[in-house]
């Protein structure tokens, strides 16, 4: 029986376990002693224990929330990312969205980082564009439908969420910085911006949803939006908005960070279940 170690995490981590001891792996558990799951899931006493158990350690997506502790919200104790580092070495340690500088830390140990992993990367946006649309219904004042919705980039979440805004009778208008670009955007159906031409049409928005992690929408671009247009930011640290110009606007701001795990926990553990046994074939074969 394979047995895979599975460090911190949120419920997608809970419910990864659970799947994958369904599938008869053998699963110890460490940094998430708060969460229920399957009684036959052992949880060790130290991550000491729980690594040792296992050549295949699993942890948090995103790894870690300030470059120093591994994210566990169902542990009350830290769990310190040099501390992992030192007793890894010679296994596989898998996480998600793990920094360059993080990297340096791991010696001796093969580190994969899920989110590059192009299936996980291209399912999670399915999640992400429906916790997306969830949170501009939830917040909103108007209808999504016969709205005039910005959507800032246009990557594989942009063109996933584009086409569900536009199923539920949207205005849909897509920023991007390429003529190339502009002429997909047409051809899906949607209204292309290009980013030299932001500023003259930012004012006629009722919701803007970013996924660009740059600021690109600064105070001066800021103060030509509608004092009641919504903006979601759905991009990764630092986002694309000014959060303490929006805040001085009274523009209401929602940065929505981890959707996937928000939202849709069970069918991202599915989606994750997945890439790791890929990822695990991909070793058996080297």
């Amino acid at each position: 029986m394979e047995s895979i170690s599975i460090i911190g995490g949120d419920l997608r981590m809970v419910k990864l376990a659970e799947m994958l001891n369904a599938d008869n792996y053998q699963i110890y558990t460490y940094g998430l002693e708060e969460a229920r799951m399957d009684k036959n899931i052992e949880k060790s006493s130290s991550l000491e224990e729980a690594i040792a158990k296992s050549n295949i350690i699993v942890s948090s997506i995103p790894l870690t929330s300030d470059d120093i502790n591994i994210n566990t919200p169902f542990s009350k104790d830290k769990i310190h990312i040099s501390d992992v580092a030192q007793n890894v070495k010679g296994k596989t340690f898998i996480a998600g969205r793990i920094d360059e500088k993080i990297y340096n830390q791991f010696n001796d140990t093969n580190v994969i980082d899920l989110l590059k992993r192009e299936e996980l990367t291209v399912l999670n946006t399915i999640s992400t564009a429906e916790g997306a649309i969830q949170i501009a219904m939830e917040e909103s004042t108007k209808t999504l439908h016969g709205s005039k919705i910005l959507v800032m980039g246009f990557g594989r979440v942009s063109k996933i969420l584009s086409n569900m805004l536009k199923g539920i009778g949207a205005d849909v208008y897509c920023e991007t910085r390429t003529t190339v670009n502009c002429a997909w955007i047409k051809a899906y159906g949607y209204k292309p911006v290009l980013l030299d031409e932001l500023d003259e049409t930012l004012g006629e928005f009722d919701i803007i949803i970013n996924t660009i992690p740059h600021i690109i929408l600064d105070k001066d671009r800021l103060n030509l939006l509608k004092r009641d247009c919504l903006i979601v930011d759905i991009a990764s640290n630092p986002g694309g908005v000014d959060k303490h110009a929006a805040k001085d606007l009274g523009i209401k701001l929602i940065w929505a960070l981890s959707l996937p795990g928000r939202v849709a926990p069970i069918t991202s553990a599915e989606f994750i279940k997945e890439t790791l046994e890929n990822i695990l074939k991909d070793i058996k074969s080297n």
